[in-house]
């Protein structure tokens, strides 16, 4: 089949435990009949709220062109096999909505349409958010809302070892408080464990704030860089004395006041505001790191949403419209007002808004996106996740040294990657 390269990998160690429920899916989609002002869009936007918002920008996208968006909700638990069983029937949508770091797979298996650069204001998008667009320096899909992660401290607990977060300045700062806390008998660091498609937003934090890398500018793995080994080591001594949890759990504990310190997103402040809205707690960029004669501001991981055109759509014309729409700044900052997870437009011109700004927490997210990165463009990333997270594991749960798991890591990407972006 013309997509198989894009779910081989997939087919039998995935499809087997789903392929009653990707048939029936499947069939229902096909079951659609050809309508020329109809477009299917499938994205993820599936909590309440979020699908509420969404039906509404969109509505206003079907008066405007006098058509209809017809759309499926996907959940991240299962949502990309539904789209790479799809692909592999030829029934996908006309527009899909795609995780930043899932583009490059994507674009590279050659399923998605190439966008013309002139007619989608290319540069009007956040110099960071560009990257997963491109492959082979050509567009295939346009970023729709970005965000990332700070740093949430506890007021009281901080309170209760007698420091305010101004003397929180480098990790070593942060390290020094979590132990302070923990001698008190209060987990002070929230460190991921094992959490897939989790853990690796914290392990970059670390790796990226440290001056190391996953890939250099050649394409080169360099997952055991000095840089790297000192990250990990300094990571799992976060763990001895924090919490080693989920970020699920992570994010319950804070909220619950059990924890000194958590590098979260978002969605924990609405979380606070619903289920503990007397929680004294605050926000801050990520502390410095200092070394011999390194010295950088913590570097945060980036995410984002991106929307692309299906290159086998019926109705390619409508659905660059449809996603020129919805990732413009003036639509993507309605969105954002409105569903205050999703964080910031791509679109470069509202980035600094005053809704951002005038809002203290908020604006630490915005301050935090100057220092904040995506994951490399590698068409093989999502596969690169897998094998990083479980070296990752190897080290917490002392399975490995540092340096052993890194060893190793770098051996078997270099082996099973090829190093080809």
């Amino acid at each position: 089949m013309i997509y198989s390269n894009i779910i081989s990998k997939y087919t039998f160690k995935t499809l087997k435990y789903f392929s009653i429920l990707m048939f029936l899916f499947v069939l229902s989609c096909n079951n659609k009949e050809f309508e020329p002002n109809v477009i299917d869009f499938w994205h993820f936007q599936s909590e309440p709220n979020q699908k509420k918002v969404l039906d509404e920008i969109l509505n206003k996208f079907e008066k405007r062109y006098k058509c209809k968006v017809r759309t499926t909700e996907l959940s991240w638990k299962d949502g990309k096999i539904k789209l790479f069983a799809a692909f592999n029937a030829n029934i996908e949508p006309d527009v899909v909505e795609l995780g930043s770091d899932w583009v490059a797979q994507f674009s590279s298996s050659k399923v998605l349409k190439e966008l013309n650069r002139n007619e989608v204001n290319f540069d009007n998008f956040v110099e960071f958010s560009q990257g997963p667009c491109l492959y082979n320096n050509k567009i295939y899909a346009l970023p729709w809302y970005v965000d990332t992660r700070v740093l949430f401290y506890n007021k009281s607990l901080l309170n209760s070892i007698n420091l305010s977060v101004d003397s929180v300045q480098t990790f070593e700062d942060l390290l020094t408080a979590s132990k302070a806390m923990k001698a008190k008998g209060i987990n002070g660091f929230g460190v991921n464990g094992p959490d897939a498609h989790r853990l690796y937003k914290k392990i970059v934090t670390f790796l990226w704030s440290y001056g190391g890398d996953l890939i250099d500018n050649n394409g080169n793995f360099v997952l055991n860089s000095p840089q790297n080994k000192l990250a990990v080591s300094k990571y799992k001594e976060f763990m001895k004395y924090g919490k080693l949890e989920n970020q699920r759990n992570l994010d319950n504990e804070f909220i619950q006041g059990k924890l000194g310190f958590l590098i979260s997103g978002a969605w924990l402040i609405e979380k606070i505001k619903n289920e503990n809205p007397n929680l004294e707690y605050g926000v801050v960029t990520l502390p410095k790191v200092i070394y011999g004669d390194f010295e950088q501001k913590g570097i945060s991981f980036a995410g984002g949403e991106y929307l692309a055109v299906t290159r086998a759509g019926k109705k390619k014309k409508l659905s660059e419209e449809l996603i020129k729409y919805l990732t413009s700044g003036e639509v993507a900052i309605d969105f954002c007002k409105k569903i205050p997870e999703a964080g910031f437009p791509a679109d470069k011109k509202y980035f600094n808004d005053d809704f951002y700004m005038n809002q203290p927490i908020r604006k630490v997210f915005a301050d935090q996106l100057n220092y904040a990165k995506m994951t490399p463009v590698h068409k093989d990333w999502l596969d690169l996740e897998v094998i990083l997270e479980g070296a990752i594991e190897e080290v917490l749960y002392s399975r490995k040294t540092v340096s052993q798991s890194l060893n190793d890591l770098q051996a078997k990407a270099q082996k099973k990657f090829n190093n080809k972006k």
